[in-house]
């Protein structure tokens, strides 16, 4: 398979030349890319590179929604000696200078002219820039496709040549920058046998093979998404296709048909609340046959997890109801379902157990090139984050920190030796700051951030994500914030979900369409009291929600109150909500 990015990418290209590996859509048409094309393009890309003057060692940044130049881009760099890092397009243009600057590029490959400014701070430390769209008018840039052409020179190649063969397995191929919820972004930096041997730990376990159809969607800058759509796909020789954009998904999922779905939590939070409001507007025999399905299924998926086999009528319910909501949503051939990244809700994961789609929880981070845990169909449980990676190893301290050793651990971060000592110990071992817990079987179950326990004034330690999830499940909310650092009592912030306000409001007899109306509105407001309250029901005293303040607006990736991989930016939140959150406590 290789023991290098590009070592795999030959033996791809020579094993499965004509096969498919690379999907775009094209004035209403996919386009298809073989493995032989794309190993092709990416050495001559590579040499192109070469020829702007990158050097061994030099920074790469890429900047561009998910296309197949941007998987290209990073192996043409990995090729080339270079350390591609990819830049959020949502990042503004301090963050992306700053990175730029940090990780020492030399040159920058952009989706089109429109990036330019994105980079404009560090613009004049760049040997090149290179656009894949669009022309290149610009002083100093050069199109994709002129950059591939003046790759086929004899002397680059040469020099190609001898780049490629100085690669090793444990030098750094690529440079991954954090989301910067705690502080400034640091670049983790992966090595190649990083990202391949991961590769390989989340194929085998499922069985994907070169049959393996793909779609691409979340941010290639995040490990994630590179691992499950870059070396996930190059270490079997399959296929991944680029969605148009988020807002496009849902038809891209149908035409698409993907084999492995992979989806953040929002992600599968907003198909859920998508799918409520159409079942709301289904006439009554219709919504009847679903509940029954629904409790069948339930049932169904929480006794394959206990070992036994599926509830009377599973069979009819598949046939009548399963099979076919699985082919609305463009998932009638897909295998298997995985959420990471961020927590997810159990009524979330109960509410697609009940539809016969079981969503499988895995745990990482960065630093372990994404996965640290894994679940299968067969060794997996509702709310837990699955069993250590195979291959690796997890202990978890005396305060619960999680901690992980293996080949998945990643080299140190770049140009920052003390920070590397504070997340690797002198024995190997990666301390994740993430608070967990195992079970009997060996399965972890997230508690919180160590860094996000909240401490009040009463000394009292509380984990804020799972009243978040608790909180987050009452219908009609979309995200929930609990405040409480070093305060008397815990409050809370909630944003509610456009899809769901209609229907959650008609159930009331109310008629209110949008988030604004609902989040001033007397009646719904009673509502979510109530709501909040059936959740502090479920708390101890000292973890109970005393007041919370309803927003008319969302949070967001624009506003930099989500990271790109939609996680809450507690830090910018609390800033930005400031007046808010001092009204929860004023009096108190």
């Amino acid at each position: 398979m290789g023991t290098t990015v590009i070592s795999a990418l030959e033996s791809a290209a020579e094993q499965h030349r004509d096969g498919p590996a690379l999907r775009w859509k094209s004035d209403g048409d996919w386009q298809t890319l073989s493995w032989r094309h794309v190993r092709d393009r990416v050495m001559d890309a590579a040499a192109g590179l070469i020829g702007l003057g990158l050097e061994a060692g030099d920074g790469v940044v890429i900047l561009a929604s998910n296309r197949p130049e941007w998987p290209m881009a990073d192996f043409a760099a990995i090729a080339a000696g270079g350390v591609p890092t990819g830049l959020y397009t949502t990042a503004t243009a301090d963050q992306c200078s700053y990175i730029t600057d940090h990780c020492e590029a030399t040159v920058a490959v952009l989706e089109n002219a429109a990036c330019l400014d994105q980079i404009a701070g560090a613009r004049d430390r760049l040997k090149g820039v290179v656009l894949m769209d669009g022309p290149a008018e610009e002083a100093g840039c050069l199109t994709w496709d002129r950059l591939i052409a003046s790759g086929d020179d004899p002397e680059l190649q040469r020099v190609l040549a001898e780049r490629v063969a100085a690669l090793h397995e444990d030098q750094v191929s690529t440079l991954i920058y954090t989301s910067g919820t705690t502080g400034p972004p640091k670049g983790v930096m992966l090595s190649h046998r990083n990202l391949l041997w991961t590769a390989r730990q989340i194929t085998e376990p499922f069985g994907l093979d070169s049959s393996h159809r793909g779609l691409s969607y979340l941010p290639l800058s995040h490990v994630a998404e590179q691992v499950v759509s870059i070396y996930g796909p190059l270490q079997i020789g399959g296929c991944v296709a680029f969605a148009e954009s988020l807002e496009a998904l849902p038809e891209n999922l149908r035409e698409i048909r993907p084999t492995f779905f992979f989806g953040v939590p929002r992600v599968w939070e907003k198909i859920q609340a998508s799918m409520e409001a159409a079942g709301a507007r289904s006439g009554p025999l219709k919504r009847a046959l679903v509940r029954w399905a629904r409790r069948v299924g339930l049932g169904t998926a929480y006794s394959l997890q206990n070992g036994d086999g599926p509830l009377p009528g599973y069979g009819l319910a598949r046939r009548l109801v399963y099979q076919k909501v699985r082919k609305r949503l463009g998932f009638d051939r897909t295998a298997y379902f995985v959420t990471s990244a961020a927590p997810i809700s159990v009524s979330t994961l109960e509410f697609f157990m009940s539809l016969g789609i079981s969503i499988l929880e895995v745990y990482g981070m960065t630093e372990c090139t994404g996965p640290g845990t894994l679940s299968t169909p067969e060794r997996n449980r509702t709310g837990c984050a699955g069993f250590a990676l195979p291959g690796t190893e997890m202990k978890l301290l005396d305060d619960g920190e999680i901690c992980m050793r293996g080949p998945h651990v990643f080299l140190g971060y770049y140009k920052s030796r003390e920070a590397t000592r504070e997340a690797l110990d002198a024995d190997g071992w990666l301390h994740s700051g993430d608070i967990g817990a195992l079970d009997q079987d060996g399965l972890v179950r997230i508690v919180d951030r160590k860094r996000e326990i909240i401490i009040t004034s009463g000394g009292k330690n509380i984990a804020p994500v799972p009243i978040e999830l608790e909180l987050k499940s009452i219908p009609g909310v979309a995200l929930a914030v609990v405040i409480g650092d070093r305060r008397k009592y815990l409050s809370a912030l909630l944003t509610l979900d456009p899809d769901q306000v209609s229907v959650v409001a008609g159930r009331l007899g109310l008629d209110l369409r949008t988030v604004k109306e609902a989040a001033v509105h007397a009646e719904f407001r009673g509502y979510l009291e109530e709501q909040v309250e059936l959740v502090n029901s479920k708390l101890a005293n000292y973890e109970t929600i005393k007041r919370f303040a309803v927003l008319d607006s969302q949070f967001s990736v624009e506003e930099d109150t989500l990271t790109p991989t939609l996680k809450l930016r507690r830090k910018e939140i609390a800033e930005m909500y400031r007046d808010e959150i001092e009204g929860l406590y004023a009096g108190g």
